[in-house]
C-alpha cells in the first residue's frame, strides 16, 4: 500500500507540471492509475484478512484463508504480472524527463513495447510450462505468498488432529 500511495504522490506531481506534453502527462496517468490499483489490491488484502476470525472453528478460518488464496492467485498475481511487463515504460520516461532527457520517439515507442510484449510472453510460457510439467500448485503456492501457505498448512494440521 505504501508503494501505492508513493507513486501516487509521484505521478500526481509529475502529470500536474506536464499537462503540455501529451505523452508525458499519459505517463504520469498510467502511472498514477497503477499506483491506485496497488493501494487497493493491499486495501482488498487487508479487508480479507482483517475479517479472519480466529474465535471461530479452524474449518471456517480455512474458509476464509481459502479466499484470500483466491484472490492472491487468480486476481492479483495475473494482474501484476501483466502490468508488471509494461509499468516500467511510464516510470521510465517520468524518470528521464525528470531529469531533463526526452526518449519519446516512435522507434524508441516500439521497442519498449516490443520488449514488454516479449517479456509477457516469456511470463504466459513459464506458466503454461510449469502447468504441463505438473507444477500448477507451485505457481499457486508462490502467488498466493508464504504466510498464506504457512498459515493453511497450520490449519491442515490442526483439521488432521481434531479428527484423529
Amino acid at each position: 500500500m505504501l508503494l501505492g500511495v508513493l507513486l501516487v504522490g509521484l505521478a500526481v506531481a509529475f502529470w500536474s507540471t506536464h499537462g503540455r506534453v501529451t505523452h508525458l502527462f499519459v505517463c504520469g496517468l498510467l502511472v498514477h492509475l497503477y499506483g491506485v490499483l496497488l493501494i487497493a489490491f493491499a486495501a482488498r488484502n487487508l479487508y480479507l484478512i482483517q475479517r479472519i476470525d480466529y474465535a471461530t472453528p479452524a474449518l471456517m478460518i480455512q474458509r476464509q484463508l481459502a479466499d484470500l488464496r483466491a484472490w492472491r492467485v487468480r486476481v492479483e498475481a495475473p494482474v501484476n504480472a501483466i502490468l508488471g511487463c509494461f509499468v516500467w515504460i511510464p516510470v521510465m520516461w517520468m524518470n528521464l524527463a525528470w531529469y531533463g532527457i526526452e526518449l519519446w520517439s516512435r522507434p524508441f515507442f516500439y521497442w519498449s513495447m516490443s520488449s514488454s510484449l516479449v517479456g509477457l510472453a516469456i511470463v504466459v510460457l513459464v506458466v503454461w510450462l510449469m502447468r504441463r510439467a505438473g507444477m500448477a500448485r507451485r505457481i499457486e503456492d508462490n502467488a498466493a505468498g508464504h504466510s498464506v501457505r504457512k498459515a493453511l498448512a497450520v490449519l491442515d494440521e490442526i483439521s488432521r488432529f481434531e479428527q484423529e
